[in-house]
Order: C-alpha cells, then structure tokens, then sequence
C-alpha cells in the first residue's frame, strides 16, 4: 500500500509539472520602436475568423502593423474605423510568417484617433501546433517631427 502512494504522489507530481511546463508560454517578445504603441492583440482560429479590436487609447496615429507570433497568418480583410466615423479599408490579402511584421499601413499625416479594428484572418498550417497571434501596433502622431 505505502508503495502504491508513493508511485501515485509521483505520479501526480510528474503529471502536475508536465501541465505546468504545457501552460508556459511559447511567446516570443518584440520590442516596440521608439513612437509605436501596443493597440492590442488577438489569437486567431485556423478557419476564417472575423475579430473586431476596440482601440481605447486617446493618442492620435499615422499607421498601424501587424506583429505575427507562434504561427503564421493570412490576413484577407482589413477595417480601420476612426473616432468621428470614417472608416477605411485597405487593400489587404497577406501571409504574415510567424516572428515577423506587416507592411505599414498609412492613415494620415496629421494623425487619426482610432476607435476600433476589424479583420478576418486565419492561423496557417496543423492544427495540432497551435494558433498564432496577431499584435497590433499603432504609430503614434508627434507634431513636432520625428522620434
């Protein structure tokens, strides 16, 4: 009986850290550039999926990219809406690979407030390897020249 317990609470305590070590994170970290700032971040399904991104910062933007992790990512549909109701929607059908960034994507010179973001995308190969996810960042407006 006692090596019975013992086989268990060995058992367990293997089980335990190999659910520990499975929960880590697989995330690679980027560092934001000087002027950029995290707008916010999504994982995304292997069939197409559709994910709209509420952008609570105040600050004006004169672009946004993507940041891809884990997985890369086709992304078909792109909509930008703006704090006073426009909206834009750029031509966008890209295969973003898994560690690297989109093309930049233009809204103003003089910079725009940013209320929300909406795209359809899908995470690209096995299933069984995880979803990707998608970080997205803005370029903050500075009036007085560059950073």
């Amino acid at each position: 009986m006692k090596i019975r317990n013992g086989f268990t609470t060995l058992l367990l305590g293997v089980l335990f850290v190999t659910l520990m070590a499975g929960c880590g994170s697989s995330r690679r970290t980027f560092g934001l550039e000087e002027g950029w700032e995290l707008l916010g971040e999504r994982k995304v399904n292997f069939v197409r999926d559709k994910d709209v991104m509420e952008v609570n910062s105040r600050n004006m933007f004169t672009a946004i990219r993507f940041y891809v992790e884990d997985k890369d990512v086709r992304i078909n549909d792109l909509k930008i809406q703006f704090e006073n109701g426009d909206r834009i929607q750029p031509a966008l059908d890209d295969v973003i690979k898994a560690g690297e960034q989109s093309r930049m994507i233009e809204l103003a010179a003089d910079g725009r407030r940013i209320t929300g973001i909406e795209f359809r995308y899908r995470s690209m190969g096995n299933v069984l390897q995880g979803r990707a996810n998608v970080v997205v960042t803005g370029r903050r407006y500075n009036p007085y020249g560059s950073y």
